[in-house]
């Protein structure tokens, strides 16, 4: 009874009943999702605090070079986030308590040592979009700093989860030309709108698009203020020192750490002396309104004024909604782009879903001290690393000089320009735009992503941040669709190379035949044996580029392949619709036809293909099903290097590879049941006896198919599935001095 039943089962899925064992679903999933759930849970818990793997083995030599890159990321960072906070139109303070929270957490979660995470300028302008988009809603119904908290509150917990969802794989969807892209736009933009503030220019909107706050500013260039006397100096000042150290590095090889670190101080040393010359200039010169001839900070409240749990207000939520989605990306991109681009410098390699942690921890908490989004800073990464970082806990001592700049610094920072500041901002930011040898790069290596460079840039240029990041990633997406539907594949032919030191070594290799223009034009490349096509797939087989192979293969068949059949001893009316007959005289059609070969395999080179899917096997049932109704006879379908056990499954349930006569699908994939009016296949209403192609023919393997090499490895039961390219053209040119069965196909049967 229970063997009826599992025959009647088997009958109605439509079970092959061959004895070829495919892997087993519940095996595989088994063996890797369930062997030890307990290890898997204490070793997630684990991974999420990286910081145990290296702190027991904490040393003095470390701990020097922590010191020396802490107390450098220090001084730098506290100019810089007071700076960074005027991009986003917050008080200074602000930017300070970002920096804090970023250096004391980033520490515990990091798997990167360079990394410093803390204000930046791109995030910053975007804080400052989103403050001005919904004060445009709701004029005055929130203060900035609360709308610059609320974001980093959510995007810090919308990134948490998807570090711990781990997720982070989706950060590589956008290539590195098109973070390049945006992030040269809204450097240029940061740069055009902190011109006027170096210069005192005032009068116009510096956030709108770049192109309009350009032409602004150089109308109001006959309106410069006093501030350009602290403003331009500052930029020289910061650009001379840099350009000085340098050169004094290479000259005075020996002196490049001293002269290293007198660079890594042009900040503060700027900032410094501007301070002070606004001091002795303004000190005596307040107006009765209690200004000053200059723009200066004023006062910034010492210490952190706003701990507490942040107020979350559900209509400022629903109001930042609509912004969300461009801070997150930011978020994520900018600082996984820095870590991976340091850990490739230095040596090391990231965990993108930690650092997706570690960015949604610190913007989390850093709610708490009232901070806005913060993130990894290329230039101060950058700085971290040069100074000769040992591990993330220099940010650490990085995070104690913010605080005693908060709580003793305070008063001194009253007199610090803005200019200065703008000046800080523009010589940071300005490092962020591509070199021109970096963007010809993108064109050597690729002119479509160099396009989406250029486009993101444009956008930014012309418009906004956020168009110009929706567009590099909706443009590298379409690309990579386009690249997944659209691959490359080769019609293969063969060169024999010889070792120079040895002539009776040699060996055959196959190559894209002379038109695809892979190989030198002096070296002549073999076709395979007459009747024999080898292609080369170099992309998964999936349901958007499947039916790009069928048409391939088919229309070369059907250019370079005899036809079975002579079309012009049917009579008109009998033809299908679609076919119109030799053109030319019947005469010269039939001896053209004769003069081609006829097929009897075609070996696909499957060594680039790692999915296949049911679109795909049915897309390569209907190949052989024209391709045999072209040559009216059977054709192998040999295969190669098939190492993936799903795609062996794939193929032997699309009838391919097995040599036992079962009956071959016709159609394995149908959109809905098709219960009747099907044509049997053409050799079903033979008279003459049944061949199976891919059935084992003793001749074969005498005459030298060497079956038996794949049989030790692949197995016996698929001998059309092969170790190498050599071993399958090897067997299927064998195979093709057989003489194989050959019938007139019925005529009613050609509309098929």
């Amino acid at each position: 009874m229970a063997s009826t039943a599992k025959r009647v089962g088997k009958k109605i899925i439509g079970h092959p009943g061959n004895d070829v064992p495919p892997i087993s679903s519940s095996t595989y999933f088994a063996s890797t999702l369930f062997t030890d759930p307990k290890r898997f849970v204490v070793d997630y818990i684990a991974s999420l605090f990286p910081i145990f793997g290296w702190i027991t083995r904490y040393n003095v030599g470390w701990l020097t070079g922590d010191v020396i890159a802490g107390l450098t990321v220090g001084m730098v960072i506290v100019p810089q986030s007071m700076s960074y906070a005027q991009i986003a139109t917050l008080p200074p303070q602000y930017g300070l308590y970002s920096s804090f929270v970023g250096l004391f957490i980033y520490c515990f979660f990091a798997t990167s040592k360079d990394v410093s995470i803390g204000p930046v300028a791109v995030m910053s302008l975007t804080v400052s979009q989103i403050i001005a988009a919904v004060d445009a809603t709701d004029p005055g119904r929130w203060e900035g700093p609360q709308i610059a908290t609320t974001v980093a509150l959510i995007c810090g917990f919308i990134v948490l989860g998807i570090g711990l969802l781990r997720l982070g794989w989706i950060v590589e969807f956008i290539p590195a030309p098109a973070v390049s892209g945006f992030m040269t736009g809204s450097a240029i933009n940061i740069v055009a709108g902190q011109v006027p503030g170096l210069m005192g220019i005032t009068g116009f909107n510096t956030r709108a698009a770049t192109y309009e706050v350009i032409i602004n500013t150089l109308k109001g260039l006959p309106h410069t203020a006093l501030d350009a006397a602290w403003g331009l100096p500052g930029l020289v000042a910061l650009y001379a020192i840099r350009m000085a150290c340098t050169q004094l590095q290479k000259r005075f090889p020996r002196w490049s750490r001293t002269f290293f670190f007198i660079m890594v101080a042009r900040n503060a040393f700027v900032i410094l002396i501007l301070t002070i010359a606004a001091w002795l200039y303004c000190r005596d010169r307040e107006s009765s309104s209690g200004k000053y001839p200059i723009k200066i900070l004023l006062t910034v409240p010492s210490g952190f004024q706003h701990v507490g749990p942040p107020v979350i207000d559900p209509a400022l939520v629903k109001a930042l909604a609509p912004q969300l989605p461009v801070a997150t990306i930011i978020l994520l991109l900018e600082h996984i782009a820095i870590a991976k681009s340091f850990g490739r410098v230095n040596g090391y390699k990231i965990n993108p879903n930690q650092e997706l942690i570690a960015i949604g921890v610190t913007n989390t908490v850093g709610s708490v001290f009232n901070a806005y989004p913060a993130t990894g800073s290329f230039s101060r990464s950058a700085l971290k690393s040069k100074s000769g970082v040992r591990t993330p806990a220099s940010g650490i001592l990085a995070g104690v000089v913010v605080i005693v700049a908060l709580y003793g610094l305070t008063p001194a920072f009253f007199w610090i320009p803005t200019a200065g500041l703008s000046a800080v901002i523009i010589h940071a930011v300005a490092d962020l735009v591509a070199s021109p040898a970096q963007v010809y790069s993108f064109w050597r290596i690729s002119p479509l992503e160099f396009l989406i460079w250029f486009a993101a840039v444009l956008v930014t240029v012309f418009s906004t941040i956020e168009n110009g990041i929706y567009t590099s990633i909706a443009a590298s997406l379409v690309l990579l669709l386009l690249r997944v539907a659209h691959p490359r594949g080769y019609f293969l032919g063969k060169i024999t190379v010889t070792d120079p030191r040895n002539t009776d070594n040699s060996r055959d290799v196959f190559v894209p035949l002379p038109s695809y223009g892979a190989t030198k034009s002096d070296i002549k490349v073999h076709p395979p044996a007459a009747g024999v096509i080898v292609y080369r797939f170099e992309e998964s087989f999936l349901y958007p580029n499947c039916s790009l192979l069928n048409s391939k293969i088919v229309d070369y068949v059907k250019e370079n392949i005899r036809r079975g059949i002579d079309i012009s001893t049917i009579k008109l009316r009998d033809r299908p619709w679609n076919e119109p007959g030799p053109r030319g005289g019947a005469d010269a059609a039939r001896a053209a036809n004769e003069a081609k070969p006829e097929l009897r395999a075609i070996v696909l080179d499957f060594s680039g293909v790692s999915q296949i899917d049911t679109t795909a096997v049915q897309a390569l049932i209907d190949t052989r099903n024209e391709v045999q109704r072209w040559t009216d006879s059977p054709v192998e379908f040999h295969f190669a290097t098939v190492l993936s056990p799903w795609i062996r499954r794939a193929l032997i349930a699309g009838g391919f590879g097995i040599g036992t006569e079962n009956e071959v699908p016709r159609e394995i994939a149908a959109i809905v049941p098709y219960r009747g009016g099907r044509r049997d296949d053409w050799q079903n209403n033979s008279s003459k006896p049944q061949v199976d192609i891919e059935a084992i023919d003793p001749s074969v393997a005498a005459a030298g198919a060497r079956l038996d090499e794949n049989a030790l490895v692949v197995g016996a039961e698929t001998p059309f599935f092969h170790l190498d390219l050599a071993s399958a053209v090897r067997a299927a040119e064998a195979n093709s001095d057989r003489s194989v069965w050959r019938q007139a196909t019925p005529q009613k049967d050609l509309e098929d």
